[in-house]
């Protein structure tokens, strides 16, 4: 059943009757302990991401769940953040609910979309248009893991009476939460929303519901922080710092047993020898490279968004979780890795077809030929007349390496149909010129990008329409102008 030498990519392995020699013995244990130091990293990802973000805001000094960091003046290129769009207010917070229990979200009307994620990117509730309130505003009671009362709503919530008054509720698989809101630009301005958020959110506990905690909005605009997880050995410590402190039930057996396998487990310390961090730090690199090439050069057959097309779908497989032909085909782990290593946010509205509400999106890494988009070219995208959008369109520009807003001498790398003055051609149609110097007569539909870097681009529609689900609207190519 196994010859005395085989011949392998780990070289030649070495056998007396099926029993491995000293030599090969220790080659494959390297391998599988970099392997599964790999996989750790594409699987991890969820996890640090959220960690990312968590430790982005205590930089900010946003350290309670009464806190909240808010983009009064939108989004701009100084943070570092996971493909942020530049054209609604958010509004972020960190739910603690091993400190504070159950916990209250109030979100006022209005509010856009907004989403709770648990500490492994799973989708908790919706809030705001797409949630249950139906953009009217209400109130959510989000449950701990260890709560052990008469509720028991499923995934996403549902909406129950508590302590005499009405509430969302939803329960988390996890101690730390994400909570954030999206609101809308009025009159391409961000003031109206910014003060629809400071007037109307409220983070509280259930228990402090008579007395809730004064809540503190912190300004992120025009600020650098860092909200990434980390591409080298490090990632390991964040991902353990994850483990530690949440449930042991947060994370199937499975993935807790590939993570244990590194030394990574929860209650144990995190300290592997020079053999093993030696291993983990190729692995981690690895790892790092395979996430790269399934972002921007992903294999799947649903990648692109039409035909032939350069435009990829950022959401493969049309469900939330991942899960191919109705769970038949298992998770779908490259695809889960093709978002998180990119993107933030996992809600089914960004899935479900929902005509006029929520949100769609697209991206684009290569050019009409398949190269890569060069910072030191001249591009030019043709947007096609009536974009299937009822609220907006925009396009946002991206540093491949950061994975957030391209950092040029245009603090919002981007151009928005109800923000920016644009120039419409006679068909109705909108061209955009990417390149490091405008076009002459272009310069109000122009993006800078950086010579010598790369980069690439979301396309996002609010509130989609028809057209963009049947395609019978379709985006053009990004073609490079010599």
């Amino acid at each position: 059943m196994t010859p005395d030498s085989v011949e392998t990519r780990l070289g030649t392995l070495n056998f007396f009757d099926g029993m491995p020699d000293a030599a090969t013995v220790e080659k494959l244990y390297d391998n599988l302990d970099l392997v599964r130091g790999m996989e750790t990293f594409l699987n991890g990802i969820p996890a640090t991401s959220v960690e990312g973000l968590r430790r982005g805001h205590l930089s900010m000094g946003v350290n309670a769940s009464n806190k909240a960091l808010i983009m009064d003046k939108l989004l701009d290129s100084a943070p570092l953040m996971l493909t942020g769009n530049t054209d609604t207010v958010y509004c972020s917070v960190f739910l603690n609910l091993e400190k504070d229990g159950p916990t209250v979200v109030e979100i006022p009307p209005g509010s856009g979309p907004g989403t709770v994620n648990d500490a492994y990117f799973r989708f908790v509730t919706d809030m705001g248009a797409p949630g249950p309130d139906r953009g009217k505003g209400g109130k959510y009671l989000i449950l701990p893991p260890d709560y052990e009362g008469d509720l028991n709503p499923p995934i996403g919530g549902m909406e129950a009476v508590v302590e005499g008054e009405k509430y969302f509720v939803s329960k988390s698989p996890s101690y730390v939460n994400w909570m954030i809101l999206r609101g809308f630009l009025v009159d391409g301005k961000p003031d109206a929303a910014t003060q629809m958020f400071k007037s109307g959110v409220r983070v509280y506990p259930l228990s402090s519901k008579n007395h809730p905690p004064k809540m503190e909005f912190v300004s992120a605009s025009r600020q650098f922080f860092n909200t990434i997880h980390a591409n080298d050995f490090k990632f390991y410590e964040e991902l353990h710092s994850v483990i530690d402190r949440e449930p042991v039930s947060m994370l199937d057996p499975e993935l807790r047993g590939l993570f244990a396998a590194i030394g990574i487990e929860k209650g144990k310390p995190f300290a592997p020898d020079p053999r093993m961090k030696k291993i983990l730090t190729e692995a981690v690199a690895i790892g790092n490279a395979t996430a790269r090439a399934i972002s921007f050069r992903p294999r799947f057959k649903e990648a692109p968004l039409y035909p032939g097309s350069t435009w990829k779908n950022a959401f493969i497989g049309g469900d939330y979780q991942w899960l191919s032909n109705k769970g038949m085909g298992g998770r779908n782990l490259d695809a889960r890795t093709l978002f998180f290593y990119q993107a933030t946010v996992n809600t089914p509205a960004m899935v479900m077809k929902m005509v006029g509400r929520g949100s769609q999106y697209a991206y684009v890494a290569t050019d009409k030929s398949g190269a890569y988009l060069n910072g030191s070219k001249n591009y030019r995208l043709n947007i096609p007349a009536n974009a299937p959008a009822k609220d907006f369109w925009s396009v946002v520009v991206y540093d491949p390496q950061t994975r957030s807003e391209l950092q040029t001498q245009q603090p919002f790398p981007s151009k928005n149909n109800k923000r920016d003055s644009l120039v419409v051609n006679a068909d109705g149609s909108v061209d955009l010129y990417f390149g490091p110097r405008a076009p002459a007569g272009r310069e109000s539909n122009w993006i800078q990008t950086v010579p010598g870097k790369g980069w690439y681009s979301l396309f996002r529609l609010y509130g989609p329409l028809a057209p963009w689900f049947d395609q019978s609207w379709r985006l053009n190519e990004v073609e490079e102008v010599k």
